[in-house]
């Protein structure tokens, strides 16, 4: 129920479970991380890491199915570039949930305190 309400407000579950689920790779984060600072080709970001080209496109494919990256072309190469817009929707929802916790703990110190 909790979830329900937090989530309504500006993502859908199918959304939020994407956006975190491509988050919780240390990969992904740094793309989104050096995206979000300016566009780069996928070549780019793929020599920072220890992997393939292949492996790096596809942590990108999964970042721009949830929306934390887009891709477009530049001459021969593909740019990608971070949105802002996606991070700050999902902050807005870790935000809502933080107010949810701060709200029961609040009514459990006043609880615990009544006791006294």
């Amino acid at each position: 129920m909790y979830n329900q309400m937090v989530v309504q407000a500006d993502l859908t579950d199918d959304e939020v479970d994407r956006i975190f689920r491509a988050l919780a790779d240390a990969t992904r984060r740094d793309i989104v991380r050096r995206t979000l600072g300016g566009e780069a080709s996928v070549s780019e970001l793929a020599s920072e890491y220890q992997m393939s080209f292949a492996a790096v496109q596809k942590h990108v494919a999964v970042l721009e199915g949830a929306g934390l990256v887009t891709k477009h072309p530049h001459g021969r190469e593909r740019k990608v570039r971070g949105n802002p817009e996606a991070i700050r929707r999902a902050q807005a929802l870790l935000d809502r949930y933080e107010q949810i916790w701060r709200t029961r703990i609040d009514k459990l110190d006043a609880l615990l305190a009544s006791d006294d």
